[in-house]
């Protein structure tokens, strides 16, 4: 497949290119900035490139590179206490290298590569393993047990499992001779699978009393808040991320306006968990997609959060 290609057009956030033959979804960098973006489109010739980030300043000639793969998230011990945009790229290490105003084209990954875990196996060497099989727990904080799972495209026989600390990318044993480690990708527009769907019959405890008497909500259950404008609709999304019996907390801020983002990313770090008393963040993964921001990104903070929540719900 040709991997190097052109811009043709620029029309805003939608860069329309040749030279390459993608798949749709297939994530390709434009220009010279390396902006990522997602093929949305594609012809015989031409393929149509929705762009995550402002595409002021490039032009047509520039360079074009395609992946072959499509937008993919890392999963594994350390999502915890994150804050990402919505192609999970961690803002604080961001800031910390650029300042408040982030330049376009940086990349970052989502999991620190250089932090250690203490992993200890539960699975036993020489069973055989299937998709989704507990390999062994780290203890990601002080009140949450990261169970490391086997990808759900990999079965075979546990030819190898070690203890010890272990980064993210470090070997922790071996399926069929091939390597696994503490951390998976996983395509965002791909669900992850299950075996069988449970029937809600848990009541989740949202804080709010007059959800719990009215409008009772179930774990694994879904809940919707329609309303128009300023009705306190994100209020309730705060209330319910801070104050609901819940174990892990995805909240996605996609298309927030920019004051209330800052409140979550201001006020999380300084609560209390109700049920433990351990700090609220602990427990959550925070994705900022202002409503300034293209909607492409927006569209990917939904999948990405999604995603994430999906490999919790796993474990």
């Amino acid at each position: 497949m040709p991997t190097k290609g052109e811009i043709y057009r620029i029309a805003g956030p939608v860069v329309t290119v040749t030279g390459i033959k993608p798949r749709m979804y297939d994530v390709v960098f434009i220009g010279d900035l390396k902006l990522m973006g997602e093929v949305i489109q594609l012809s015989r010739e031409k393929s149509i490139i929705q762009v995550y980030e402002d595409t002021s300043g490039i032009k047509p000639g520039e360079p074009v590179e395609a992946t072959g793969a499509p937008l993919m998230v890392e999963l594994g011990p350390g999502l915890l206490t994150s804050i990402y945009d919505g192609i999970q790229r961690p803002l604080p290490i961001l800031r910390d290298k650029m300042g408040d105003f982030i330049a376009r084209g940086v990349m970052q990954p989502g999991l620190d590569r250089k932090k250690k875990w203490k992993f200890i196996p539960t699975a036993k060497k020489g069973t055989i393993l299937n998709g989704g099989s507990i390999l062994g727990t780290v203890q990601e904080t002080p009140d949450i047990t990261h169970r490391v799972l086997l990808p759900p495209q990999q079965n075979g026989l546990l030819s190898e499992i070690h203890e010890g600390s272990f980064t993210v990318e470090e070997p922790i044993g071996s399926i069929n001779g091939k390597n696994i480690t503490l951390m998976q990708h996983w395509p965002v527009r791909q669900p992850r699978p299950f075996q069988q769907k449970l029937m809600p019959d848990i009541p989740l405890l949202t804080g709010q009393r007059i959800f719990d008497t009215l409008f009772p909500i179930a774990k694994g259950g879904t809940a919707c808040i329609p309303g128009g404008f300023g009705t306190g609709k994100t209020v309730m999304q705060h209330q319910l991320a801070k104050w609901s019996d819940s174990d892990i907390v995805v909240y996605i801020g996609c298309g927030e306006r920019g004051n209330e983002m800052t409140e979550v990313l201001t006020e999380f770090p300084a609560l209390k968990n109700p049920r433990t008393g351990a700090p609220l963040m602990e427990r959550t993964v925070l994705i900022a997609n202002t409503s300034n921001m293209p909607v492409a990104a927006r569209e990917a903070s939904v999948y990405t959060g999604i995603t994430i929540a999906e490999y919790y719900r796993d474990m």
